[in-house]
């Protein structure tokens, strides 16, 4: 009853600590980014529904997720440093409990995060992302225009296209070209004057078009003024891929992922880095916490301030960290999956010397 009666005390304190901690950093990040904001928003004369409706309240959830790990081990190492200094835990280590058991509430809260965390990366926050990210093109960003010309896309596996233009606004593009490539031989070529997209139909009509297939047999040509057809190609293509990386939930990321492989499309790194962050963030909630209790849990003598500096010090050691290793994953210098991860290996061993080396 005693240990159930702690376990409470210790998960709930630590939660509100860290919504407390989320809430001040958020504040003075979205009072911050306002004052970045704010003459976008006059020149453009942004509504002021859609910028506490469409942005801000879809910007504090992306924030509080992003730098979630770093706020849990502020939260971890604030609380745990307190109780210290009022030798609550010298009180709990004598009673009995040993340091591990004592940790175990702490990481029953930081799983109650985790799994939070990981429903709303997955699914929840890139639907808000998409409103947010609309917002800014319309707000912030500049106007969007597809100003590739000549453009070359693998679409399927030895399926190739071609598109000299292509204009955002209409959807449509001019002097389109389809060929079919087996081996070294052209089977099939497939071009039109224009291809013009059917929303309704979810298909691109081809105008003025000529099919001319090729086989052993001969070459066969067929022409005509207009057809629809599918093809392995949409508008969003070419539209613009401002975060769009974001707006994708778990199972629309894996479907991009499989589609950019299935044409051999550059930029490939941008999406897995997403998709492992996205699992990795949740341990990295329980690893830093576990870390903080570490460090925080002896009464110091510097004082509870000395404390939560280390705390801070070793959570933008560790934010510095991923941020290299995602930059040398997106360079492709080594393995993207090696990389996302490696922050959060190199902490584990940190976090396992320090609780064999730190007396408590």
């Amino acid at each position: 009853m005693r240990l159930k009666i702690l376990d409470r005390y210790l998960i709930k304190n630590f939660l509100i600590t860290y919504v407390f901690v989320a809430f001040v950093i958020v504040l003075i990040i979205c009072m911050i980014d306002y004052t970045e904001k704010v003459d976008d928003f006059l020149d453009k004369k942004a509504p002021l529904r859609a910028i506490i409706i469409d942005y801000y309240l879809n910007l504090i959830p992306y924030w509080i997720n992003y730098i979630s790990p770093l706020m849990v081990f502020i939260a971890t190492v604030f609380f745990t440093s307190r109780i210290a200094a009022r030798t609550e835990i010298i009180a709990m280590l004598s009673s009995g409990i040993s340091f591990g058991r004592m940790l175990l509430p702490y990481m029953v809260g930081a799983s109650i995060l985790g799994v939070v965390t990981f429903i709303q990366v997955g699914w929840i926050l890139p639907l808000a992302n998409k409103v947010r990210n609309n917002f800014e093109k319309t707000y912030v960003k500049n106007e969007f225009y597809f100003s590739g010309r000549n453009v070359h896309i693998t679409i399927a596996p030895d399926v190739y296209a071609y598109l000299e233009s292509y204009n955002t606004a209409s959807k449509t593009g001019n002097k389109f070209t389809m060929e079919t490539i087996k081996g070294n031989a052209l089977t099939q070529k497939f071009s039109a004057d224009k291809i013009v997209w059917q929303p309704k139909k979810g298909k691109w009509t081809l105008q003025n078009y000529q099919i001319r297939t090729l086989d052993s047999l001969g070459e066969k040509i067929k022409t005509g003024t207009e057809i629809d057809t599918t093809i392995n190609l949409s508008p969003r293509d070419f539209e613009s891929d401002y975060n769009l990386f974001e707006t994708f939930t778990l199972p629309e990321l894996n479907n991009y992922i499989d589609l950019l492989k299935s044409r051999g499309a550059d930029g490939l790194e941008v999406y897995l880095i997403e998709k492992y962050i996205r699992f990795t963030q949740p341990f990295a909630i329980l690893i830093l916490t576990a870390i903080g209790v570490i460090v925080s849990a002896r009464k110091s003598r510097k004082g509870v301030g000395w404390q939560i500096a280390l705390g801070f010090m070793l959570a933008f050691i560790y934010i510095l960290f991923f941020l290299l290793s995602k930059g040398v994953a997106e360079a492709g210098t080594i393995n993207t999956l090696f990389a996302v991860w490696l922050p959060n290996i190199v902490f584990s061993f940190i976090g396992l010397i320090l609780y064999k080396t730190l007396p408590r």
